[in-house]
């Protein structure tokens, strides 16, 4: 971000050109309790060169997985990245390319994102999918919106456990539409069952049973997947209705939380429901293929209360890097990734099941699963992080989500047994 440096005489000047006399009269829609008061821990003004130093300290506390030893997933995954993906995305004509209005000029652009999507489709089992959303959590909540649009229902049900921040997004959305809620069990008014496979706590689920016990009361089922690398050993979910999540691991860096890449498939009977953008394939008036904006259902494009959705981009750049790293993998290469996570999970599990006192309450996962052991979490978690070790997230007092990808060693998870062992022997004492 570039420095600008304001004066008061340039602040004045500003607040007179829009007719306000004091910055606070920019807010005055803004709630009261939404407003923070509270002065910020922040130096007083400084200059270039000082600044860029404080920030550099403040970056300095930061701590990348690329670091020391990592085994924390729970929603975002450390996964390798060719080098091939940031020359790519990097290029002027996609770096700097804006949404695609004009498809004359913009054949890249919307070939990228056909791709995207085709892949997507494939991946998920499902007829299409769109050009991407923010994140997995915002694609979550627009997948039970739509699932209200077809139904005409106001409820739903979260089947499995389902990701904190999915949850909360999902009731962030509901909260604004009136008798919308989350219920614990199917009725004829539910919209539909949401399904996370794996769940937040790594365990897969069939889809067989909720399928019928969904059919059974015309409810849409909705599967979310935050690890899309599964889907290389997995099976599908093509008997779901609308298949969404987060497609990070593939070509994204973890970048301490964003940006990411929500993805959304569906079965074409509810194309017309589906938010954000299509891209298709056509020809022109030559008879030369050629791609398109075939739908786009979006507040930019149409009345606000015809849309969709709000959301106004498609992720683009994040789509290009999936689509880069994915077409690097190939079929073959995407399912060997899988099982290389798959089996380094494996190693993990065996490694720290191995150490008296921890004990594995589901042997099934993909490549992450919740270990339990006798000491606070945190208090673990906090011993692991001073022998340079990212443990984990704690999902309890007494349980730990832990995480292994190709990223993962042997010497990693070796090293990761010996310090659980020794930690927990110390924290006894």
């Amino acid at each position: 971000m570039r420095y600008l440096p304001q004066t008061k005489k340039s602040r004045d000047n500003m607040l007179s050109a829009i007719g306000v006399t004091h910055v606070d009269a920019l807010f005055t829609d803004v709630p009261a309790e939404a407003l923070n008061h509270n002065q910020f821990n922040l130096p007083d003004h400084q200059g270039e060169l000082a600044v860029e130093r404080t920030m550099n300290q403040y970056a300095n506390q930061n701590r990348p997985a690329s670091a020391g030893r990592f085994f924390l997933g729970a929603g975002a995954y450390y996964h390798h990245i060719p080098a091939t993906v940031d020359y790519i995305i990097q290029r002027s004509e996609f770096l700097t390319a804006y949404t695609p209005y004009q498809p004359e000029i913009a054949q890249g652009t919307l070939q990228v994102i056909f791709e995207y999507q085709t892949f997507i489709a494939q991946l998920t089992g499902q007829d299409i999918a769109n050009a991407s959303m923010y994140d997995g959590a915002t694609s979550c909540a627009e997948a039970g919106l739509m699932a209200m649009r077809v139904t005409g229902r106001k409820k739903i049900m979260i089947g499995t456990p389902l990701h904190p921040h999915y949850r909360e997004t999902l009731m962030a959305y509901l909260n604004n539409l009136p008798d919308a809620d989350i219920e614990d069990h199917i009725t004829s008014d539910t919209a539909c069952v949401i399904i996370q496979s794996p769940d937040f706590l790594g365990v897969p689920h069939a889809y067989d049973d909720w399928r019928k016990r969904c059919d059974a009361v015309g409810a849409l089922l909705v599967v979310v997947v935050t690890e899309i690398v599964s889907l290389g050993l997995l099976p599908a979910p093509a008997q779901a209705d609308i298949v969404c999540g987060e497609a990070q691991s593939i070509g994204l860096a973890l970048s301490y939380g964003g940006p990411h890449l929500g993805f959304f498939a569906c079965r074409e009977k509810y194309l017309r429901q589906m938010p954000g953008r299509l891209c298709g394939r056509t020809v022109d008036a030559d008879g030369k293929p050629g791609f398109v904006l075939t739908l786009s259902t979006r507040e930019q494009h149409i009345r606000r209360e015809k849309a969709t959705s709000n959301i106004c981009t498609n992720q683009g750049l994040c789509a290009l890097a999936f689509t880069v790293h994915m077409s690097l993998l190939g079929e073959d290469g995407f399912k060997t990734l899988a099982r290389l996570n798959h089996e380094k999970a494996c190693y993990l599990a065996d490694a720290l099941s191995g150490v008296k006192h921890v004990k594995l309450p589901n042997p099934h996962f993909f490549n992450e699963f919740v270990i339990e052991i006798p000491q606070k979490s945190d208090v673990v978690l906090d011993h692991l992080r001073r022998r340079d070790i990212i443990g984990g997230y704690a999902v309890s007092d007494h349980h730990i989500l832990v995480t292994a990808t190709e990223m993962t060693t042997d010497d990693d998870i070796n090293m990761y047994a010996r310090a659980l062992s020794d930690i927990l022997t110390e924290v006894s004492a």
